[in-house]
């Protein structure tokens, strides 16, 4: 007796269900199995890790699947692109164009061909930084692609700051069962409210303590500020006095400009970060009276040099020595004259101190507020080695220092979307890259 075959009249329905849903699936701008800068981007806004049709051979997918989840488990914002060397990835800009396009700002490394070079958002990894770990990833000469990867990744995980953007979906979570994945999904509804709290309570906490350090800050600056307008006073100079000629009232003109430059600045601040203009109008100011001084007595133009490390108000160095910071390493700091006699006769130069909650101090053994006040005076380049083994230095370089970018721009953190606005001088031709595509040091069309 034969038995009777049950028919479903979803049967048909389920079929041109899944019919449909392949369709799409191909049909779909990610699922396109081309390469291009698009489709890199599409999947790097979805993953840490995209690696072209073309280019799998020198990175099969096991391994890409497990750079992925490394750097997922690490939650920083580091991005990784494997691509072939084809017309639609132009070397010179490559990295600037795939930051555009992905929005997302971060660390980019990119293997093009036999190429390796990166780039980062100054406000997720330093442009010195960035050189440094590419040349050293370059001078390893690898053997494998994987080998070089893992270990970009492995060092940029330990410097970059910022998160994983939110689209990468967290952490890898492969191993969750679909009960599992429910039952979070329950309590990610339920705790919503609660994390929200939390987020705003912590931003609130955050606000406060910078306006705190602000209103800290502000002393310095201030006094800064009065001792530049009372060089200004004693200068007596006038445009029109006899023998002063354009030179002299342009450098005159240029100090007046600076001083209501740094007033205007600081009217303005509201965080920190925000005093870095101030000192930077002060330190041009402060040169062009030099500059001033030296046309009306006669004496050759200064050099454009930085200011006096143990206090910027001496006015610009005129030559560098070697210094130590109690318990510190030697370095070479920028000095005026003053203090290179006094170091000379083994004194102790004359410090610039601040108030802090253990007396006064060194500007350099102070807290993370005055990076922001220290990145104007010296710039963005020097200062962390001119800081080095200090209090501050310490502090610039595990954060922030509430929002100093010490050469680069400030605003969302790594990971963030920014799309578009980024410094392109970061990515090719300079966006933070690593000296351009090369396969072993003979940089290639013009590197980046």
């Amino acid at each position: 007796m034969k038995t009777a075959t049950r028919r479903t009249p979803f049967g048909p329905l389920l079929l041109l269900v899944a019919a449909l849903l392949a369709l799409v699936t191909t049909l779909a701008p990610g699922a396109r199995a081309v390469g291009g800068l698009d489709a890199a981007a599409a999947a790097l806004k979805q993953g840490p890790v995209y690696v072209d049709p073309r280019a799998s051979g020198q990175f099969p997918k096991a391994e890409a699947d497990a750079l992925a989840k490394k750097i997922k488990n690490s939650g920083k914002p580091i991005f990784v692109a494997v691509l072939p060397r084809a017309a639609e990835y132009p070397p010179k800009t490559l990295l600037q164009d795939l930051r555009t396009k992905v929005g997302i700002s971060g660390v980019y490394a990119v293997e093009l061909g036999n190429g390796f070079n990166a780039g980062a958002d100054p406000r997720v990894m330093p442009h010195s930084s960035v050189q440094n770990l590419v040349g050293s990833i370059k001078r390893s000469d690898y053997p494998t692609v994987s080998q070089r990867l893992n270990s970009f990744v492995d060092i940029a995980d330990q410097q970059a700051m910022g998160h994983a953007p939110s689209s990468w979906g967290g952490a890898d979570n492969s191993g969750l069962d679909t009960g599992t994945a429910i039952g979070l999904g329950a309590l990610v509804v339920i705790g919503g409210g609660g994390a929200y709290a939390i987020a705003r309570r912590n931003r609130r906490r955050r606000a406060e303590a910078e306006r705190a350090a602000l209103e800290d800050l502000r002393v310095v600056v201030d006094e800064d500020i009065t001792a530049f307008g009372e060089e200004l006073d004693r200068l007596d100079f006038s445009p029109a006095e006899p023998g002063a000629d354009e030179a002299m009232r342009t450098d005159y003109t240029h100090a007046l400009d600076a001083y209501e430059n740094a007033k205007s600045a600081m009217a303005r601040a509201e965080h920190p970060g925000d005093v870095q203009a101030v000192t930077t109008a002060l330190e041009e100011g402060r040169f062009a009276l030099a500059t001033l001084a030296a046309r009306r007595t006669g004496r050759p133009l200064p050099e454009r040099r930085l200011p006096c490390f143990f206090d910027p108000r001496h006015g610009p160095s005129v030559v560098d020595v070697q210094w130590a910071p109690a318990g510190g390493a030697e370095r070479t700091v920028p000095v005026c004259a003053a203090d290179k006699s006094r170091l000379d006769d083994g004194r102790e130069p004359l410090a610039r101190t601040v108030r802090t909650e253990s007396g006064d101090r060194p500007y350099w053994e102070a807290g993370p507020a005055y990076g922001p006040w220290a990145g104007g005076y010296f710039g963005g380049g020097l200062l962390p080695g001119l800081l080095v083994g200090t209090l501050l230095g310490n502090v610039m370089m595990s954060s922030n220092a509430y929002g100093a970018d010490f050469g680069g721009p400030t605003g969302a953190e790594g990971g963030d979307f920014s799309g578009s606005d980024f410094n392109p001088d970061d990515f090719g031709g300079g966006f933070g890259d690593g000296g351009g595509f090369d396969g072993g040091g003979g940089g290639f069309d013009g590197g980046f």
